[in-house]
């Protein structure tokens, strides 16, 4: 009986499907463990060898826990809704559904294929409407709250009107909008329902707010920052631009400080969690108001509010910076400087935050004409505008310390001896008893202020808390705690997402009833913006709510008393992921998102895989909406995921081919580079690019082509031709780096035929091109549809099996590092799934297995491996066990084992990392059902106790030889021993050693 891969791993498939083998019961005295996946959003490219990577470590795990008792609950899903099936939708006009469908069959079909254990009776869509429902009630129930600071937590809306009809706001602290008008129970009262609602608009954890958002033409879309690389989308690298939109938005800022908390309960890499503190930003400070002089369009006196987190340098302020997009700058700028600020911010609204954020080498900015007060010394100071200033972090606006600040310090320097702006630049002022001629003095430690009035002679401590005391008696500012993040966007302007479960009466958004969700994602003809520039559901004729009939009604309806618009925009890809793991613990429950008692016996996530990209969006989002929901008494827990690890990346080998492009009958335009007839024809015979001069091969290398023309006639035609490096399909080029060519193709038509179909950006080759592929370079980077350099697990599957993916994927380093993707060296891992069937198979006979007692040797390795594996799971070290195996397969094989006290155990072992091969060797040892839930075997530490030690033999330090002696020796009959050794008279050559020594169990030394 032969190792045949393809039909024992699709009987065990379909076993495992027919019996629900992994299917997790809420209902069981076993112990639980959740272990879960980022679920993968199906994009049309299906899934390669790189994806499974994360989902392989968590089949092991949970195929592990079954084995030692646990209830396992191991589920898999879609994030279904996304911008791909959308864009493929505009371009093709099929509905994203049906794509979107499509693609999910495609990438069920990949999952069956490597084996995994999902628990597939759960499965969840977040585009299907039995999922959204939910969806959508979470957001009416952030709707109708709001964040108390007494209580710390989220509370009902009804108990913040009952606040405000008793005693009016004026003692409401809570998480709202800025600058809330203060009124009392009498004025509440009074106010119509519409007024009402919105005032309490200022303070629900989503709100619709006028908002900047970094907005992108070419999607039509709005983008939160994680969803922006480079200043452009990253999805597609279409450019971004700021601009204020009405948007949703939730209260995330709301939990900023019980975000930063939780990070210390929960085991999650150091990385992520800093990169979550550093994308909270906690800064403790002060607020400090600087009053605008003569604002020459404003009416009322005009404030500007900085908060900082120095302010006992208040004394070193020189000037003062707004973000380009703040409020006043249309207030407050003078005529003079109008033009000049308005060019400035046209060109700031095309870099996205983070692009400003990250750019610290350019300084660039503009003086608005207008003069602040000093609240102290009453000094006028110049007010600029910087697009190193964010209107979105602190209050948009920072008095400029260019004595403490190397970013203020280069900025007031580089204006100041600019003769057109140089009017609006002040000297710098230092406040510090240290130089600062050459750069910022920016350290908390080692300084007396000076030149700071009544804080001379302090450090920065007791500064610090004198002028917070001084600021607060003079009615100009306040200590304060503030946080970088900022409330998230909750709109985009898309079809393909959750519709929101809202509608309008005279402007003002009304949830729908809970009991009458879901709200379907209507039909569109067009999936494109309206031709007025409405979100495309403006494109659907049945889209309007009536509030008597609770239904949704056509459009036309609208003016009717009771029909009313509904919102147009939907919610934005992480919405649905945010809460998804709850929806799996009870995933057929239509009444609620999941009931108490399965939330209770569940819990939270044991164990999350995925990918550290999600480190600020999906990972932050999910503990905000886990937090809500357990301030609401929904989740029980604070924390949604009680560790995670981040799997490292599998990366790809891409092939570049050194491409020679001969066009006949035509000359180049321009000339960049002119050769020599005998150069050319050297590049034809030889094939090589070594014979080109040092700077054309440095280009090629630098992934450039350049232009090489001849500077003569060939055979009486004229010609140019092309050198370039380009990317080809891995496919196409064999282990040797050759082209891979058909024998009954034209050889020159192929390859044109490749470039053309796989890589080519240029023009398109025609037949009458002479293509000559000079060679063949090889790069590692990450694997991609876009750098041709995937491999599909498929073909991995059918050439080598499953097992051997998996076993491979494994074997290739530590799960959280990247690895580069060698298929070269699968037939190792396939070679040695060979070798453990043969150890209970004979090729000819079939089952070979022995009841007679194994020996001692055979249980060291056996024991030996039980104890390696079950400690490199528990420690998430999986590269190690494959190497374990392998020793332990090569030991028995020698030991000639076919021992079933050795081999059964040794199935159980290993059927975690490889599962079909375990399933049929459980199955030919004569066992009923799945070895996957059979007990997993126990260390027996009496079978790795060491009788002997090879000792290595050293004469005046320097090891001759080995010798293996028994541990049971004392330290008189080792010496005997070695010193009677054959070897040893031969290196002492009739001297007698002044010294032996020896470490029992360790080193034998021989000295002089």
């Amino acid at each position: 009986m032969k190792y045949h891969h393809e039909k024992i791993e699709e009987k065990w498939q379909k076993y495992w499907a027919k019996n629900q083998t992994f299917a997790a019961s809420n209902n069981s005295d076993k112990p639980k463990y959740y272990v879960l996946d980022m679920f993968p959003y199906p994009s049309g490219a299906g899934l390669h060898v790189g994806h499974p990577l994360g989902y392989i470590a968590s089949d092991i795990v949970a195929r592990f826990k079954r084995h030692k008792g646990f209830n396992v609950l191991h589920p898999q899903g879609y994030d279904s809704f996304g911008l791909p099936a959308e864009q493929y939708a505009i371009q093709t006009g099929q509905h994203p559904e049906k794509t979107t469908r499509e693609n999910i069959a495609r990438y069920r079909e990949q999952l069956d294929k490597i084996g995994f254990s999902f628990d597939w009776s759960r499965e969840v869509r977040t585009s299907n409407a039995d999922y959204y429902k939910h969806t959508q009630w979470i957001f009416i129930q952030l709707f109708n709250s709001w964040y108390n600071k007494d209580t710390d937590k989220a509370e009902d809306i009804s108990t913040l009107i009952d606040i405000f009809e008793k005693a009016g706001n004026a003692t409401v602290h809570a998480v709202c909008d800025d600058n809330i008008e203060i009124f009392f129970k009498s004025e509440w009262n009074a106010f119509s329902e519409e007024e009402k609602q919105k005032r309490l608009l200022q303070y629900r954890l989503t709100y619709l707010a006028e908002t900047e958002v970094n907005w992108c033409p070419a999607l039509g879309t709005v983008l939160a920052n994680d969803e922006i690389v480079n200043g452009v989308s990253e999805r597609g690298g279409h450019p971004v631009i700021r601009k204020k939109m009405t948007q949703w938005s939730m209260r995330i800022s709301a939990y900023a400080e019980r975000l930063l908390q939780g990070l210390e309960s929960i085991d999650w890499s150091e990385s992520i969690k800093e990169s979550q503190r550093n994308w909270i930003g906690k800064s403790v400070g002060a607020t400090v108001k600087f009053s605008v002089l003569g604002s020459p369009l404003s009416e009322q006196p005009t404030t500007i509010d900085v908060f900082t987190t120095r302010p006992d340098t208040i004394f070193g302020v020189t000037f003062m910076t707004l973000a380009p997009e703040h409020e006043l700058v249309s207030i407050i700028t003078t005529p003079a400087q109008k033009a000049a600020v308005e060019s400035y911010i046209e060109a700031t609204a095309k870099r996205s935050e983070r692009e400003r954020m990250a750019d610290v080498k350019t300084i660039s900015g503009v003086f608005t004409g207008a003069y602040a007060e000093h609240p102290f010394t009453k000094e006028s100071i110049p007010v600029w505008i910087g697009d190193y200033v964010l209107a979105g972090y602190g209050t948009g606006a920072v008095m400029a310390v260019p004595c403490g600040d190397e970013r203020d310090y280069a900025f007031a320097n580089h204006f100041k001896g600019n003769p057109e702006t140089s009017g609006g630049m002040p000297e710098i002022k230092n406040i510090f008893n240290q130089d600062i001629s050459q750069e910022a003095f920016a350290s908390k430690d080692g300084f007396e202020l000076i030149n700071s009035d009544f804080l001379n002679g302090l450090g920065y401590k007791a500064a610090t808390k004198k002028i917070i005391e001084e600021l607060e008696k003079v009615h100009h500012g306040k200590g304060k705690t503030n946080y970088r993040l900022r409330d998230a966007v909750f709109s985009r302007q898309r079809y393909w997402g959750e519709p929101f479960p809202v509608y309008y009466v005279n402007g003002m958004p009304q949830m729908i009833d809970s009991k009458y969700l879901p709200i379907i994602l209507p039909e569109v003809e067009k999936y494109l913006p309206t031709e007025d520039g409405q979100p495309p559901l403006g494109n659907a004729t049945d889209w309007a709510w009536d509030s008597v009939q609770c239904s949704v009604v056509s459009n036309q309806l609208i003016d009717e008393a009771t029909i009313f618009p509904l919102e147009l925009n939907t919610m934005p890809g992480w919405a649905g992921s945010s809460w998804y793991w709850m929806r799996y613990m009870d995933a057929h429950n239509d009444a609620e998102f999941a009931s108490k008692d399965a939330l209770k016996y569940w819990e939270s996530v044991d164990l999350y895989i995925g990918g550290s990209e999600h480190a600020t969006g999906h990972l932050l989002y999910s503990r905000f909406w886990n937090k809500f929901l357990k301030d609401k008494g929904f989740a029980p827990t604070e924390e949604p995921f009680k560790k995670l690890i981040n799997q490292g990346m599998i990366l790809g080998e891409s092939a570049f081919l050194f491409v020679l492009q001969t066009r006949f009958g035509e000359k180049s335009g321009q000339t960049q580079v002119i050769i020599s007839k005998e150069l050319y024809t050297q590049f034809i015979n030889g094939g090589s690019i070594d014979i080109l001069p040092i700077v054309l091969k440095s280009y090629l290398y630098e992934r450039m082509s350049f232009q090489l023309e001849f500077n003569q006639d060939l055979n009486g035609l004229p010609f140019n031709f092309i050198c370039y490096r380009t990317p080809v399909d891995v496919n196409y080029v064999n282990l040797k780096n050759e082209i891979v060519v058909d024998e009954l193709q034209d050889d020159n038509r192929y390859k044109i035929d490749i470039l053309n179909s796989s890589c080519f950006d240029g023009d398109v080759i025609t037949s009458g091109d002479r293509i000559e592929i000079l060679s063949v370079h090889r790069e590692v980077e990450k694997m991609s549809k876009s750098k041709y350099n995937v491999v599909n697990p498929d073909d991995i599957c059918n050439d080598y099996g499953a097992d051997t993916l998996r076993l491979y994927e494994m074997f290739l380093g530590p799960l959280e590092q990247a690895k580069p993707w060698n298929t070269a060296g699968i037939t190792g891992v396939s070679g040695f799934l060979k070798k453990l069937w043969r150890l209970y198979f004979d090729d000819n006979t079939g089952l070979n297995i022995s009841d007679e007692e194994p020996t001692a040797d055979m249980y060291k390795s056996l024991h030996k491996t039980i104890k390696k594996v079950t400690e490199d799971i528990e420690n998430f070290s999986f590269n190690t066990s494959v190497s374990q195996f392998m020793i332990c397969v090569n030991e028995l094989a020698t030991l000639k084992c076919h021992h079933r006290k050795i081999l059964e155990p040794l199935a159980i072992v290993i059927s975690p990392y490889a599962p079909h091969i375990a399933e049929e060797l459980w199955s030919q040892l004569g066992h009923e059902g799945s070895i996957s839930t059979v007990d997993f075997p126990i260390v027996n530490e009496k079978y790795l106790v060491e009788s002997e030690k090879e000792y290595p033999v050293s004469f005046n330090g320097k090891m001759r030889f080995t010798i293996k002696l028994s541990l049971d020796l004392t330290v008189q009959q080792i010496q005997e021993i070695v010193l009677a050794d054959e070897r040893t008279i031969k290196q002492l050559d009739g001297r007698t050693p002044n010294k032996v020594i020896i470490v029992p169990g360790k080193v034998i030394n021989l000295v002089g």
